[in-house]
């Protein structure tokens, strides 16, 4: 079963995820915004937050969008405001994620990312989550990839 994982990484975890996950021979790719958030950390909460609220996409950058040769595709977001990055949102409308096995991997601070769960409940029948609490500050959190071993 061949496996792809797409994520979008702000602060570096998604990208410490990345590269657990390819040494596991899982595929990856990473999408980025087309206009960045600010680089004042407090403004970068709160800009991402109120987007991520508002359920906002973001223009992302040209990406390889063929995933038919997968099986499995995983998905990356880091969480803002307890939901979805807003290049993911915008990731979800622009795949045909139609007869995969979808697997999400959220990545947090706070760890909570309840709203975001129950956005990806409704959307795909039956998704499976994973929750990582700062994984590059919690290096024991990528423990639970260990199913792609």
């Amino acid at each position: 079963m061949k496996k792809l994982f797409i994520y979008y990484s702000l602060t570096g975890n998604g990208e410490l995820i990345a590269n657990t996950l390819r040494d596991y021979y899982v595929d990856v790719r990473r999408i980025e915004a087309k206009k960045s958030l600010p680089k004042f950390f407090p403004l970068r909460i709160f800009v991402g937050g109120y987007k991520a609220m508002k359920n906002q996409k973001d223009e992302l950058l040209p990406y390889d969008k063929d995933i038919s040769q997968y099986d499995e595709i995983i998905i990356g977001s880091p969480i803002w405001n307890g939901r979805l990055a807003c290049p993911i949102n915008t990731l979800l409308s622009e795949l045909d994620l139609t007869n995969k096995n979808i697997t999400f991997i959220f990545y947090s601070g706070s760890g909570d990312s309840h709203e975001a769960q129950q956005t990806v409940k409704k959307m795909f029948e039956d998704v499976s989550i994973i929750n990582m609490r700062e994984p590059m500050k919690n290096k024991k959190e990528l423990e639970k990839l260990s199913r792609y071993e």
